[in-house]
């Protein structure tokens, strides 16, 4: 059974930094994407950034070069760095992961960019 928990979010002022954590199981990890989503209220749910098995990235246009996605294959966790956070970051931050013919979301964890 595939399980994401994420970890990490909380309550940061504009301009601060926060780390998420995605702890991954129930799939082989190390062959799988896997990306961060958030949705905002009232907003669509839109991809923040994604990371292949490969090691590829993409980025949301809208944090590029503030953020930063990373694995760790022997821990089978996926990372979100955040800079420079911005009062419209605050979302709830959903792990996925996805392989060819199925895809699996976490639970999500709140992240309130406010001063």
């Amino acid at each position: 059974q595939v399980q994401l928990v994420e970890s990490g979010g909380g309550l940061v002022q504009p301009g601060g930094s926060l780390r998420l954590s995605c702890a991954a199981s129930g799939f082989t990890f190390s062959r799988s994407t896997m990306g961060w989503y958030r949705q905002a209220p009232g907003k669509q749910r839109e991809l923040v950034a994604a990371i292949t098995s490969g090691g590829s990235t993409d980025y949301a246009d809208s944090v590029k070069g503030r953020s930063s996605i990373s694995r760790d294959n022997a821990k089978n966790t996926v990372y979100l760095q955040m800079n420079s956070l911005k009062p419209e970051d605050t979302a709830v931050y959903r792990c996925n992961a996805r392989g060819i013919t199925w895809s699996s979301w976490g639970q999500g964890t709140q992240v309130t960019v406010s001063s």
